[in-house]
């Protein structure tokens, strides 16, 4: 019994002295410069959100904000990669809803979106995926784009930037409402992807706002549709997928950071503070306005109960898709 005694006492003790090691840890954070791992290629819209708030982030914080581009595997990469590390703080996940659409389409897939990771905010989200097209393609809108493609099954090509990727959900999405047939094209970005768009060497393509803009204004690509629900004012002539008869559809991008599971509340709300006052400083909100991005810096319970829907929500759509593709 005494031996138990003194063990009991011994882990009380052990138990004490870690909680007192972790108080002043985050109460001093972060006392060295922090890692953001966007597992994506450079140049994407991730990169472009980052370039805005990490300024702003930094001299919330105190410490240099750095940005790592882990890619591969449609993101899978950099996201196993931050779910594996210690949850301390210093390394940040920062992506798209891609986060949560992927691993219902990838059995490879190492990670549980929603139960690795400790989620602290949703930065931003955008209007919708703008559906262009290469002008080859014989349509001006969403209803000759279908129509086309019916007398022409398999014909037209799309790009995909990887399974359960915007560009990939929107495309699949049309595809079971409207009964066509297109064919993916894998690509591992969005760069590549709308370099090859532009070339004439695929047809169609689901893209990001602030990419489709400036290659529609120049007459490289025509912009049939946008995948919200609503119109976004950079693009005011351009009809929502909802409008040109696919009722209901409804998908836009988002954008959103995450630790490793485990991190602490405190240091999570510091995060969390730094980047609300990032995205609601008056020139993030004029550069996000030009990207075609709202700032949100959803609080982190809140964020966690949207991703757990997100979560389930891909995982209906995979299993539609996935249905459609076996029959």
């Amino acid at each position: 019994m005494r031996t138990r005694s003194l063990f009991t006492i011994g882990a009380c003790l052990l138990a004490l002295g870690v909680a007192q090691a972790q108080q002043p840890a985050a109460k001093d954070y972060p006392a060295k410069p922090i890692k953001v791992v966007v597992p994506s290629p450079p140049g994407g819209p991730p990169d472009l959100i980052l370039r805005a708030i990490i300024p702003r982030m930094t001299a919330a914080l105190g410490q240099p904000i750095v940005v790592e581009n882990r890619a591969g595997a449609g993101g899978m990469v950099g996201t196993a990669y931050v779910a594996k590390l210690p949850a301390d703080g210093y390394t940040w996940l920062f992506t798209t809803a891609s986060h949560v659409n992927i691993p219902p389409f990838n059995e490879n897939a190492t990670y549980d979106p929603v139960k690795d990771f400790t989620h602290v905010t949703l930065a931003a989200q955008n209007f919708g995926q703008a559906l262009v097209v290469h002008p080859q393609v014989p349509a001006q809108n969403v209803q000759e784009l279908v129509a086309y493609a019916r007398k022409n099954p398999g014909r037209l090509t799309y790009v995909n930037a990887g399974n359960g990727t915007a560009s990939h959900i929107p495309a699949e999405v049309m595809k079971a409402m409207t009964g066509i047939d297109l064919l993916s094209v894998p690509y591992k970005g969005i760069v590549e992807g709308t370099t090859d768009l532009i070339a004439g060497r695929v047809d169609i393509f689901f893209v990001g706002t602030n990419i489709a803009l400036q290659h529609v204004q120049s007459g490289r690509l025509r912009a049939l549709a946008l995948t919200g629900g609503k119109r976004w004012k950079g693009m005011p002539d351009v009809p929502t997928m909802d409008e040109q008869g696919l009722k209901g559809f409804s998908k836009v991008n988002w954008f959103g950071l995450w630790l490793p599971a485990g991190a602490p509340p405190e240091i999570v709300q510091k995060i969390h503070s730094a980047v609300a006052a990032a995205v609601n400083d008056p020139e993030v909100k004029q550069q996000f306005d030009t990207l075609g991005l709202e700032g949100v810096a959803m609080k982190p319970q809140e964020f966690a109960r949207f991703v757990a829907d997100e979560q389930r929500s891909a995982q209906e759509i995979a299993r539609r898709i996935n249905a459609g593709a076996r029959k």
